[in-house]
């Protein structure tokens, strides 16, 4: 018999959204350096917590006090200047659930996470998008053009990555510091998710804007993307009012016990943190060897100009279980996002890209 058609009205909002790029299913026997992930893995120390759990614990719904403030005071904020999320994606669906309203003005800079643009569109608001131009320079001018606009077509929300995903651009602090000046009615989110690779933050700036949000995530260097884990610092009052819109356990037990074990094993993360870096310098040189142009990049990825040999190559390099990311939002065909893993995995890609070209 077949099924009947759903005959349940749906948002208009979620009719016209185009679905994110997920990685693909299998991926786990191949080489993946397609979506940043941690090549390596967790802490050894982090797998020994979280064998710890008990059957009590798994029974019980999560407690999220005590985490919190052990947390905090790795981060160096007040427990009240942070709110755990199911990972940065959580987050971005609790702004929107927040601050937007049908109809709203959301203002981005394109190429970035596709996640800014989809929450905000999910929640109907309007998004207007301006472009890095072509040597991957963040649009202060015309960003702080459109925050100064009259308060009804004023932008409610202003979402920044830095350093931006996919261009690792890390946009200046002069630049973010004119941002934050000219706002009156606009939330700024500063997604920090490659901060550990930059070195560049202003957390602390948390203190002095209260439209101000930064958000981190545990995914990255602390190998924790299976449990979806991340932060969002703000001023006490603004993050009160958001906790109001948020599901009473976004975040659950292992995530949890894992982000504690991660904060608390700082050789581990300081020896990966350097392993990357070396490995993206790696990168670098390799990738401009077969005459790829590359964009400076403070994240654990580069970005390279293929031209039209990125199809290709994309193509040849899964053929031989290697995973990178052909970006296809941006004016022109070309472009490609290589994750830094290891300096054996960037090796091997490298031998593998040498066989190709």
């Amino acid at each position: 018999m077949p099924p009947k058609k759903l005959k349940i009205p749906v948002r208009k909002a979620v009719l016209g959204l185009a679905p994110y790029n997920a990685p693909k299913e299998g991926r786990a026997k191949k080489l993946r350096l397609d979506f940043n992930e941690n090549t390596v893995g967790c802490s050894p120390a982090v797998l020994r917590a979280l064998s710890r759990i008990t059957a009590e614990q798994m029974g019980i719904y999560p407690e999220y006090q005590e985490t919190t403030k052990r947390l905090a005071r790795f981060f160096r904020v007040r427990p009240a200047q942070m709110h755990l999320t199911n990972g940065i994606d959580d987050a971005l669906h609790l702004i929107a659930d927040t601050f937007l309203e049908d109809g709203d003005s959301v203002l981005i800079v394109e190429p970035t996470f596709d996640m800014y643009r989809f929450f905000s569109e999910l929640a109907g608001a309007r998004v207007t998008a301006l472009r890095y131009d072509d040597e991957m320079r963040f649009p202060v001018d015309a960003v702080i053009e459109h925050l100064r606009r009259p308060a009804e077509i004023a932008p409610r929300v202003l979402f920044i990555a830095t350093p931006n995903n996919p261009t690792g651009t890390v946009v200046p602090k002069s630049d973010l510091r004119r941002i934050l000046n000219a706002v009156t009615r606009t939330l700024v989110l500063v997604d920090e998710a490659y901060f550990d690779f930059s070195g560049e933050t202003i957390l602390p700036w948390i203190r002095r804007y209260p439209n101000l949000l930064v958000a981190r995530t545990f995914s990255k260097s602390a190998g924790l993307a299976a449990l979806r884990v991340g932060c969002l610092f703000g001023n006490p009052e603004l993050l009160a009012v958001m906790r109001g819109a948020c599901s009473p356990y976004p975040v659950n037990t292992a995530a949890l016990v894992a982000a504690e074990a991660a904060v608390a094993d700082k050789r581990f993360a300081q020896n990966y943190t350097k392993e990357i870096l070396l490995s993206r310098a790696l990168l670098e040189q390799g990738l401009q060897q077969f005459g790829a142009r590359i964009y400076p990049s403070g994240a654990n990825f580069v970005l390279a100009d293929f031209g039209p040999r990125a199809h290709r190559l994309v193509k040849a390099l899964e053929r031989k279980g290697i995973l990178v990311r052909e970006r296809k939002d941006f004016p022109r065909e070309g472009f490609v996002r290589i994750s830094a893993g290891t300096r054996a995995d960037t090796r091997k890609l490298l031998r593998a890209m040498k066989e190709i070209l």
